[in-house]
Parts: C-alpha cells; sequence; structure tokens
C-alpha cells in the first residue's frame, strides 16, 4: 500500500476543514448546487471525453498504481534474473521448470523459454503484453489528468451561474447571499478536485508509469539473455544500467 498517497489527500482536507472551522461555520462551505455543478458536470465531461468502458478500466488501473506500491521492483528482477542465469549455467533452460518466479511477466517469459521458444518469439511476445500493459496505464493518466483540466472550469462556470442569479436579483437582498454564495464554492471545490486529488495522481501515475518502464524493459533484457545462457557475470554488467543509478550493485559500493 502507498501511504503516502492515502496520507496525502487526508493531510490535504484535513489541513482545510481546520481552516475552515478556525475562520467559521463549516455548513456555510457545504452548498448542493455547486456540488452538482461541479462534481455532476465533471462525471458529465469526462463520460463525453472517454468511453464508458475506458473510464471503468482508467479508474481500476489509476487506483491500483496510485495507491499501491509495484511489485516490480528493480533489484528484485535483477537478483533473480542473475540467479536464474547461474542454474541455467549449471543446468540448462530445463533446470529453470521447478523455480518459483514472483514476477509475472518474467515468469511468462521463463515459461517460454523452457518450453524451447525461439527468442523472437518469446520478446515479441512479452513486448507486445510489456505495450498493452502501459497504454491502459497511461489511458488511467490521462483519464485523472483530463478530471484535473476539466474540474477548474466546472468551478469557473458555477461561478458565473452565481453572479447571473445575483445580477438578475439585485433587487431582492435575501437572493443575493445564496447565488454569491454558489459563484464562490463552485470554484472552490474545482480547486480542490483538481489540485489535491485529480492532478497529483495523474502526475504520481506518471512517475510510476515511467518506473514500470525500466522494470519491464529490464525483465525483457533478462528473460532474453538467459535464453541465450548468458554468463551470470556478464549478465550483471549488462542488466547493471537499468538498477537506480546505472551500475550493478558491486560497483554502487565502491
Amino acid at each position: 500500500m502507498d501511504l503516502g498517497t492515502l496520507l496525502g489527500i487526508a493531510i490535504g482536507l484535513v489541513l482545510i476543514v481546520i481552516s475552515i472551522m478556525l475562520g467559521g461555520d463549516i455548513g456555510s462551505f457545504v452548498n448542493i448546487p455547486s456540488i452538482v455543478v461541479v462534481f455532476g458536470g465533471v462525471t458529465a465531461a469526462t463520460l463525453v471525453k472517454f468511453p464508458l468502458k475506458d473510464c471503468i478500466a482508467a479508474l481500476k488501473i489509476g487506483g491500483k498504481i496510485a495507491f499501491k506500491n509495484s511489485a516490480d521492483d528493480p533489484r528484485s528482477v535483477y537478483d533473480m534474473a542473475i540467479e536464474l542465469a547461474g542454474i541455467v549455467r549449471q543446468k540448462g533452460l530445463l533446470g529453470l521448470e521447478s523455480v518459483a518466479i514472483e514476477n509475472e511477466l518474467m515468469a511468462r517469459g521463463i515459461r517460454m523459454c523452457v518450453d524451447g521458444m525461439a527468442a523472437e518469439v518469446i520478446k515479441e511476445s512479452i513486448t507486445k503484453e510489456v505495450d498493452m500493459a502501459i497504454k491502459a496505464e497511461m489511458a488511467g493518466e490521462s483519464f485523472w489528468r483530463g478530471i484535473g483540466d476539466m474540474a477548474p472550469a466546472f468551478g469557473m462556470i458555477g461561478t458565473l451561474i452565481g453572479l447571473v442569479q445575483m445580477l438578475a436579483n439585485l433587487s431582492d437582498p435575501a437572493a443575493i447571499g445564496p447565488a454569491m454564495a454558489v459563484a464562490m464554492l463552485t470554484t472552490f471545490y474545482g480547486a480542490v478536485l483538481a489540485n489535491l486529488i485529480a492532478i497529483p495522481l495523474a502526475d504520481k501515475l506518471g512517475i510510476k508509469i515511467d518506473n514500470t518502464k525500466n522494470t519491464r524493459a529490464l525483465i525483457i533484457e533478462s528473460v532474453m539473455q538467459i535464453h541465450a545462457s548468458q554468463n551470470p557475470m556478464v549478465l550483471q554488467e549488462l542488466l547493471g544500467v537499468y538498477l537506480p543509478g546505472g551500475k550493478p550493485p558491486e560497483e554502487e559500493g565502491e
């Protein structure tokens, strides 16, 4: 679980609520028309911008990436690749048949190696799988970034609605207050939704997707080198460039 995402959103909301309570009544910041304009409008525009199935998929993928730590740690993949290469040098590819591999993509690639598939077929298969996964994850990022772009716009729409209502009722002082509340609070809701939730989630997704791309490239290279029965010592140098710092662990400690 990525506690940073949850803590960030929770702390942000708590600080906003505390600031409101220190200055007055929190009930004055709850306005149903403003909520309908911002959240309803963003939902409607999102459904117009993205197909429904893509919205559902983006919510699942976005939540999975943003709120969970990736299991694809490059160091663990590196260590496993070196271990597997050592087994292949001693027993051949069939020696990997009973080895348990936690990473699903790597396990699939090694299974194809054990099954005797050609290197070109293995690389094409797992590369396509990686490309499809990255495409789906980038759609999740685009989904949340789209919400971040639309929320302030609907906040402005709500503000215009409130101003029109206020100007149309200048002769009625009792109607000015509610209209002004709609005008101000829609901007507030739109800004919070965009800058505390949607845009930070999109940025975090982008960072994690970039990191995952590097790890998946490491997995593909590992599988291909293991298929070629590469020497573990040489493999350390070949795969070290994919690790943080771009060096094998032995060189990092020097």
